[in-house]
């Protein structure tokens, strides 16, 4: 698994944005695939995640991720649930200790949050769906009402895909664009004729400044470059194989 050393030093956290590395799954699901939406073996599935969550400290039901729908919308982790009740929602925020929650990616961007003063934290899946209609600046809000202070929050961005490996077509640019020109930054010409190639990360970083988190990081690791480490939707959809495996990112408080 990797970690950030900005919330690896920060008192009373745990995290992880694990790898492909690790599990039981075989094939294309090699090995650490956490996604219970995959076509993925259920038994090798609940065996990965009960790994990931004995690294955070917690028991194998108290790792929850919810159903993604790439939305800006953010639940409150105040109990845990099962895979049938799991709430539609892309960000989960909690201050319960030794409840781990997270987000499942596999290019999108894993943003973790903390604020270890008030003992607040949270997980986001920030997709350029996500991202452009508001997910982080939701989970910040999200953890301000429960009592965290957006001054004190720590985030970290984990493995994504990066600019150089993300090809878009002229109706993506143009959604950016009627969001705000000034998105154009995020975009430089791709070698097809009215593609483009885009700068999520960048993109994410922006809207983290903007949403006031000054405790930014990101590991800087592009999930596309690095098939053996990493899993990729859009490695998987070039190549045409069937489905993908899940990484899981996840934040858990400690006693």
């Amino acid at each position: 698994m990797l970690q950030a050393p900005s919330l690896a030093t920060t008192p009373r956290v745990r995290h992880a944005f694990f790898t492909r590395s690790g599990g039981v799954s075989q094939g294309f699901y090699a090995s650490l695939n956490g996604g219970v939406g995959s076509s993925d073996a259920p038994e090798k599935v609940a065996e990965n995640r009960a790994r990931m969550a004995a690294a955070l400290g917690v028991r194998a039901d108290h790792l929850l991720t919810p159903f993604q729908i790439h939305s800006p919308d953010v639940v409150v982790a105040d109990e845990p649930w099962t895979h049938d009740n799991r709430p539609r929602a892309d960000a989960v925020v909690t201050r319960l200790p030794r409840l781990a929650i997270g987000v499942s990616t596999a290019d999108c961007g894993p943003l973790l949050f903390a604020d270890s003063e008030a003992g607040v934290i949270g997980a986001a899946h920030a997709g350029w769906r996500g991202a452009l209609t508001g997910v982080i600046e939701a989970t910040v809000a999200a953890m301000e009402r429960l009592g965290a202070d957006r001054s004190n929050i720590a985030a970290a961005l984990g493995p994504t895909i990066r600019q150089q490996n993300y090809e878009v077509g002229p109706e993506f640019v143009e959604r950016f664009l009627a969001a705000d020109r000034s998105n154009s930054r995020y975009f430089r010409p791709s070698d097809h004729a009215g593609h483009a190639m885009f700068d999520l990360t960048g993109y994410i970083a922006e809207r983290v400044q903007r949403a006031g988190i000054e405790q930014f990081e990101d590991l800087g690791l592009c999930t596309y470059a690095e098939p053996d480490r990493f899993f990729s939707y859009r490695r998987t959809t070039r190549s045409g194989e069937p489905d993908y495996g899940r990484h899981i990112n996840a934040i858990a408080l400690v006693d």
